[in-house]
């Protein structure tokens, strides 16, 4: 096992990456870089007691961070995703939509399932741990699942609800209308 230093943003950018608690930062960037689990002789997960109680504090610090984000701190992360080659390498309005999505939902797991919970249409669900429950609650939703979330959401609707689903799940999470309204922008096909 070797140690590296890295940055406090990098270290919080691999943290809020955290599935489950106790995975430790090596599981994180295995699964980010679509590695194989590190095995050992016995084909059991390696993970040494050091590692799995930095994970286990790097889960708490980032649980706290959560709760008392600062206003700045979330105007900054939506506005590094806005900026950000991944976000403008998106050429579908979906793949921008689920990777907003993604963010909010990394940003804030709570406050991202309190908005999506009472965000539904008349007949249709519009987010679900299951994709199961997306397609019995209409004919034609194709569901995608969110990246790096539990979270499954229908694809098959029109620009203005996409940004009507953003709109409501970032004034629910209490983004600044502004900041709203320009991330609802970008939910547009790019001429």
């Amino acid at each position: 096992m070797k140690t590296i230093e890295v940055d406090e943003e990098l270290y919080r950018y691999i943290a809020s990456h955290t599935q489950h608690i106790g995975e430790s930062a090596s599981e994180i960037l295995r699964r980010m870089l679509n590695l194989a689990p590190a095995v050992s002789e016995n084909n059991e997960q390696v993970i040494t007691d050091q590692e799995t109680q930095q994970v286990m504090t790097s889960s708490a610090i980032m649980t706290a961070q959560n709760v008392a984000v600062t206003s700045g701190d979330r105007i900054h992360r939506i506005r590094s995703l806005l900026d950000s080659a991944e976000f403008k390498g998106q050429k579908k309005v979906v793949d921008r939509f689920l990777l907003l999505l993604s963010t909010l939902y990394l940003m804030d797991k709570d406050g991202f399932a309190e908005a999506t919970e009472s965000l539904h249409g008349r007949t249709r669900i519009y987010f679900s741990h299951s994709k199961d429950q997306l397609l019995k609650s209409g004919r034609h939703t194709k569901p995608k699942s969110i990246p790096q979330t539990p979270y499954w959401v229908i694809t098959n609707t029109n620009t203005g609800r996409k940004r009507s689903m953003i709109e409501h799940i970032m004034s629910t999470m209490q983004f600044p209308a502004e900041l709203t309204e320009e991330m609802c922008l970008t939910i547009q096909p790019l001429s």
